[in-house]
């Protein structure tokens, strides 16, 4: 690779940032409208990024090879489609991006977007972002390229959309084919700190009242008599007989549906979910969201939540296979792992978006976990780089 100069829009806290300068980048400008995630970067990788990128004009920023960028997905108005695309994209952030572009011309552009900018506004969204990327003077693939690390071994399935846009007096992208074939087994032990090394392990253990409610549904799960485990969320203030003055043709066909299951599974254990009920509402947690479960961990005979991963929803417990972790998001509450009975720690989740051990997270925890949940993963931002170089083939991941 000959050396390099690029630019981190959106930078957050540089995912972009460690993974072009893994190949001889130079970050000659960085910005993200996030006071916190700017400090993080700054500690990191002494660059100060600037702020809002709306108020930066293009000839402010350096020249560059490379422009990368995880820029928010917004919808584009249809209203002024006659106006053409830069009407389309005005008061969007991709509209930053492409004016930077057509005043820079760098050779190469890499996005990265959540899974939904595929699809969202049935497919208008992304029209407009490749024809204006095209119209700008660039060669992209016709459409996004969506991959997750969980494809190739790190242990997260967080699905997210790379753009990658060579200018056309350069070259063309490649068709890119990955295959299940090509896919690596995950371990969530790769990414796990031995409980020994991580200070104050005592905050990331779950409560007495915690283990003592997923002991209860443990107890649940190992007891009912069922032809298999509820695929279905279990709702335990539906584990009763249906009430005959209720009207459920009130509720949307899907709620109709949960309801009437858990009325099933009630009256084939009418005894044992009397006798369960009673103690399970004896725990202080059990209320809201915690009186609810979804087992999404496959078909056992012996279900254990400790044996797996989970975590704390909005719609209840939701227990996965302990072979990757869902997606980080950008909120403080991360996976449970069973078999430690803790929650993930900061590095752990830097861990998951391939960030270096010399990787600094902020040091408040919630700010942590919010910027890990936001990155882009260093080793797929690395990758698709190289592929859009020209330096590697789709089945060349290390």
């Amino acid at each position: 690779m000959q050396p390099f100069r690029f630019i981190d829009l959106f930078c957050g806290i540089g995912g972009f940032h460690q993974a072009m300068t893994s190949l001889g980048g130079e970050c000659v400008f960085a910005c993200d409208i996030d006071e916190d995630c700017r400090k993080t970067y700054a500690a990191n990788y002494d660059l100060v990024p600037a702020g809002d990128i709306t108020k930066i004009a293009a000839a402010d920023i350096p020249p560059h090879d490379v422009l990368c960028g995880g820029f928010p997905c917004q919808s584009f108005s249809k209203a002024g489609h006659r106006l053409g695309f830069d009407d389309l994209t005005k008061g969007t952030l991709f509209f930053d991006i492409c004016r930077i572009l057509e005043y820079h011309r760098p050779k190469y552009v890499l996005l990265e977007n959540v899974r939904n900018l595929a699809s969202h506004d049935h497919g208008n969204t992304w029209r407009v972002i490749h024809d204006k990327l095209e119209g700008l003077g660039y060669n992209l693939l016709s459409q996004p390229v969506i991959f997750s690390p969980h494809y190739v071994g790190i242990p997260q399935h967080r699905e997210r959309v790379f753009i990658m846009c060579v200018r056309k007096d350069i070259g063309k992208i490649a068709p890119f084919v990955f295959t299940k074939a090509q896919m690596k087994p995950c371990s969530i032990e790769s990414i796990l700190q031995d409980d020994e090394e991580i200070p104050g392990i005592d905050h990331y253990h779950i409560s007495p009242e915690m283990v003592n409610l997923i002991d209860l549904w443990n107890e649940f799960l190992q007891n009912i008599k069922a032809d298999r485990l509820p695929g279905f969320p279990i709702w335990s203030d539906r584990l009763c007989d249906l009430n005959p003055h209720e009207d459920l043709t009130q509720y949307p066909v899907w709620k109709q549906n949960f309801i009437r299951k858990n009325n099933a599974l009630y009256v084939s254990n009418r005894a044992f979910i009397d006798a369960w009920l009673i103690r399970a509402k004896q725990n202080p947690l059990f209320f809201g969201a915690k009186a609810k479960l979804e087992w999404q961990a496959g078909q056992t005979a012996h279900p254990d939540i400790w044996q797996q991963i989970f975590q704390l929803r909005p719609s209840g417990i939701r227990v996965k296979v302990n072979t990757y972790f869902p997606a980080l998001v950008a909120i403080v509450q991360t996976s449970i792992i069973g078999s430690r009975r803790r929650f993930l720690t900061p590095r752990e989740c830097a861990r998951l978006q391939s960030f270096p051990e010399s990787f600094q997270p902020d040091v408040k925890q919630p700010q942590a976990y919010k910027q890990l949940g936001n990155a882009v993963n260093v080793k797929l931002a690395k990758f698709f780089a190289l592929y859009m170089f020209g330096e590697v083939s789709a089945d060349a991941f290390d």
